[in-house]
């Protein structure tokens, strides 16, 4: 069935098919209500639906958004990292009325998807949201090469120009937690884990060392990279460290349990502070404190971003939003 085909069925042009079926009118033609309702019930009648490929030939666009994962983002655990930024994704896809595209036919090289190869499908998309804790700064800059408008769920470095991107406070949270825990006390923190590689862990880092500089307080990071836990819970012993933040909400859990079974308590001798939600399952009794990301909302806006991207309206294209700070019960006044 084609726009001919319903033109031919009601006994007007094609151009007056195009016009109802777009919900627009034209300065020279007056579409009366009766020959509109006409085509309208000849399409439902025939369940005609107008060609995507078509349609974005001639609207520049097909409101379809692509959604790009370096990593699985559908484990069976519905609480899983990733399903709060795709309930906002869907959200407002849904809202502004786009489909969406998830781009899962790319190849897996070296335990990653990879975004460019023979059979890339991402222009089926007007538009991309690349979700992930790491980006491929290459795959950053060929799509910026390439035009293809995109935005980032999470800050990212430039890539031969500014990346669009929705992104969490990270500097910022956690700066705060350091200045509550020099408020409590502590003289002796340690930063536990990379600090390193994604723009993410970096930005934790970047406000753990400001926040300590500031407050005068002795803040070392304590890498975990080739190293077991028990040998970073030996270098807080030894060092007498007494506040622990940590990169991974599950590593700072594994850190408590070894701690407890060397008698030590959380917070009594030791206290704790997640920067952030857990990334990995984690099981504990501990109410952990720290903060949460706005995972649901950095979703719904990364889609604003792009669909004004999309649209060419003026929109703050690089965006930080604020985490919510937890107070649990795992940092203490220090003894």
């Amino acid at each position: 069935m084609t726009q001919q085909d319903i033109a031919r069925m009601t006994g007007v042009s094609q151009a007056t098919v195009s016009l109802v079926l777009n919900g627009r009118s034209d300065a020279d033609v007056r579409i009366a209500p009766e020959t509109r309702e006409r085509v309208l019930d000849a399409i439902r009648t025939t369940g005609y639906v107008a060609d995507p490929i078509a349609r974005r030939l001639a609207a520049q666009h097909n409101r379809i958004i692509g959604v790009f994962t370096y990593e699985p983002v559908f484990p069976a655990e519905l609480g899983n990292f990733y399903h709060p930024f795709l309930v906002g994704i869907e959200e407002c896809a849904e809202r502004i009325g786009c489909d969406l595209l998830l781009v899962t036919s790319a190849p897996v090289v070296d335990g990653r998807r990879r975004m460019f190869h023979e059979n890339n499908r991402l222009r089926l998309a007007d538009g991309c949201v690349l979700l992930g804790q790491w980006l491929d700064p290459a795959d950053l800059a060929r799509l910026m090469d390439d035009g293809l408008p995109f935005v980032s769920v999470g800050r990212r470095d430039d890539a031969g120009g500014p990346v669009p991107y929705v992104g969490a406070d990270y500097p910022a949270a956690t700066a705060e937690q350091v200045r509550r825990a020099a408020g409590l006390g502590h003289r002796r923190i340690a930063y536990v884990g990379h600090g390193t590689g994604p723009e993410s862990h970096a930005d934790r880092l970047r406000g753990f060392t400001e926040a300590a500089a500031g407050a005068g307080v002795d803040g070392r990071h304590l890498p975990i990279a080739g190293r077991s836990l028990d040998e970073v819970l030996d270098q807080l012993v030894g060092e007498r460290l007494t506040c622990v933040f940590a990169e991974e909400f599950a590593d700072g859990v594994a850190l408590a349990e070894r701690a407890a079974v060397r008698g030590l308590r959380v917070p009594d001798d030791l206290s704790l502070v997640a920067l952030g939600d857990p990334t990995r399952p984690a099981t504990t009794d501990l109410a952990v404190t720290g903060f949460r990301i706005p995972r649901r909302e950095m979703g719904v806006q990364a889609v604003e971003v792009l669909s004004a991207l999309l649209e060419g309206v003026p929109t703050v294209t690089q965006r930080l939003l604020t985490c919510e700070p937890v107070d649990g019960t795992t940092l203490a006044a220090a003894r």
